[in-house]
Order: structure tokens, then C-alpha cells, then sequence
């Protein structure tokens, strides 16, 4: 019995001491991560897990950072005139309509007579400088005002190994329209789902301050669905119906698109109101997180 007491003792005082250092390795592991000393948490294997795979964050000053950035030129023509949209703006890569000041990527439209068109603008896309197929792709930006304006944050298929506009498809990340300066879109165009056939698929948020506030635009894209954010709001999803590529061509290679357009089919409905131009879409960064790291950022993001 005393024998039996004693071993008795000795596991309760083997049990405290495990205790003790289980505790003390969870406190030094956590001031670690507190910390965030580089040096210390490298035994421990803790690794900073919100890194963007690809960024710009703009803290710089003048053209758009030509590693990352190339532009769309010109009226679309002979090829598509008009970008496919009865657009009314002539594209340019002058300081005048795309530059980086003040921390912000800057993309004005502009009222003038220029290669036979009546306003000018920017189309900045990262094609062959980002390229992604799946992932979280976020934008921080704020919006135009103005009658006849037509902004988007939008991706377009790298290879175009579908085929044509809509078969490879388009995901909108965010639309808006002048006349009607309180809502936001997102959506997407496939072979099956498109503006064409009526049969296009997205949502809409009512975001009263777009165009005086910054908000961070956002999808979260895998195989399996497209997810659409507006800061940490998940407003839409788009699912993969696991059919054919006329449903969800999504498992290629996509590039980023910033522009402003003016008038259009969609953007010019109600005209273009002359008298607001010069007017310019603010981004405060662009982000890109791998697959791996998707859901956590949209709260890392807004601090």
C-alpha cells in the first residue's frame, strides 16, 4: 500500500513536471508568434501565411510599374471597335490618364478631341505579368462619379484555350455604372452564360459610397465555385456544375483588367454627361493570394 502511494506520488510529480514544460513550450511558442521574430520562430517552423503571391501596393510615383503593368491601346479596332460595346473612349498609356501619386494608382477619363474619339482613358492589365488560375484576387479602389462612366476591375483568359469571347470566358470582379452610382456587380460570362444570350449570371450590392470611399473588391476562385466579395461580405457565388467548359471554363490562366470606360451599350444607356470629365478611379492596391491561403484575408485586409 505505502509502495503503491509512492508510485502514485511519483506520477502525480512526472504529470506536474510534463505539465510545466508543455505549458512553458506553449508560452515561448506564442510570444513567438506575438513577436513575430523571424530568428526565433524558424525552429518552430511558424511561417507568416499572409503574403500576397503578387501585389502592387503603389508606393511609388509616376507610370505604372512596367514589370507588373501593359496596357490595352487604342479603340479596339479593326478587331472589335468600340471594345465590343459601342465604347466611346480612346485608350492611351499617357501620364494624363494612368499614373501612381500619392500612394494610388490613378486611371482618368478625360472630355477631349483625340485619334477620332471624343474622351480618352486607361485600360492597365498585368497579361504576362500576372497571370493566375485559381485563387484570391482583391482590389482596394474607389469608383468614378458621373453619368456615362463605366469602371471595372476584371479578368480576362490568358491563352483563350475555348476559343473566343464568351466561350473562354470573363469574370467580373466589379462593375458600376454612372447613372446609377449606388450599386455594385458582379459576374460571369461563359458559353452558356452570357449578356448575349440574356442568360449572364451575378448579383449586385447596394454600396452608397462608392464613389467617395475606398472598398476592397474581391474573389475567391477555385474549381469548384467563384466566391464575390465586397470588403468582408460575400455577396455571390458562381458554381461549378462539373458539365462541360460551356459552363465554367474557370480552370485556366486568367489576367487582371483596371479601366474606365465611357458610354457603351451598358455604361452610355442614359448618355454622357459632359460636364463631369475629368474623372479618375482611385486604387489603393491590388492583391493576389494563392489557393492555399484564401478565406483569413478579407479580415487581414482590412487592416
Amino acid at each position: 500500500m505505502i509502495i503503491r502511494s509512492g508510485r502514485t506520488l511519483l506520477k502525480v510529480a512526472l504529470i506536474f513536471s510534463m505539465k510545466k514544460y508543455i505549458n512553458l513550450a506553449l508560452f515561448v511558442s506564442s510570444l513567438c508568434f506575438i513577436t513575430l521574430s523571424l530568428q526565433k520562430c524558424k525552429d518552430l517552423k511558424i511561417e507568416k501565411s499572409n503574403e500576397p503571391i503578387w501585389s502592387d501596393e503603389f508606393n511609388y510615383t509616376g507610370a505604372p510599374d512596367s514589370t507588373k503593368w501593359s496596357y490595352d491601346l487604342g479603340d479596339g479596332c479593326p478587331k472589335v471597335c468600340g471594345w465590343g460595346n459601342n465604347e466611346l473612349e480612346y485608350y492611351t498609356d499617357r501620364l494624363k490618364n494612368v499614373r501612381v501619386e500619392n500612394g494610388h494608382l490613378i486611371i482618368e477619363a478625360h472630355k477631349e478631341d483625340f485619334e477620332k474619339k471624343p474622351f480618352t482613358s486607361s485600360r492597365l492589365v498585368s497579361r504576362n505579368n500576372g497571370d493566375w488560375k485559381y485563387g484570391r484576387i482583391e482590389v482596394r479602389a474607389k469608383l468614378p462619379k458621373g453619368r456615362g462612366t463605366w469602371p471595372a476591375i476584371w479578368m480576362l483568359p490568358t491563352d483563350w484555350e475555348y476559343g473566343g469571347w464568351p466561350a473562354s470566358g470573363e469574370i467580373d470582379i466589379m462593375e458600376h455604372v454612372g447613372y446609377s452610382p449606388d450599386s455594385i456587380y458582379g459576374t460571369v460570362h461563359t458559353e452558356a452564360y452570357n449578356h448575349l444570350k440574356g442568360t449572364h449570371i451575378g448579383d449586385q450590392r447596394y454600396i452608397p459610397d462608392s464613389e467617395d470611399a475606398f472598398h476592397i473588391y474581391a474573389i475567391e476562385w477555385t474549381n469548384e465555385k467563384i466566391d464575390f466579395f465586397i470588403d468582408q461580405e460575400k455577396y455571390f457565388t458562381f458554381k461549378n456544375e462539373k458539365a462541360t467548359f460551356k459552363e465554367y471554363p474557370f480552370d485556366k490562366s486568367f489576367y487582371l483588367i483596371l479601366n474606365i470606360a465611357v458610354g457603351g451599350s451598358w455604361g452610355g444607356k442614359y448618355g454622357v454627361d459632359d460636364s463631369i470629365f475629368p474623372v479618375k478611379m482611385e486604387v489603393d492596391y491590388v492583391r493576389v493570394y494563392d489557393k492555399e491561403h484564401m478565406g483569413s484575408q478579407a479580415l487581414i485586409s482590412q487592416n
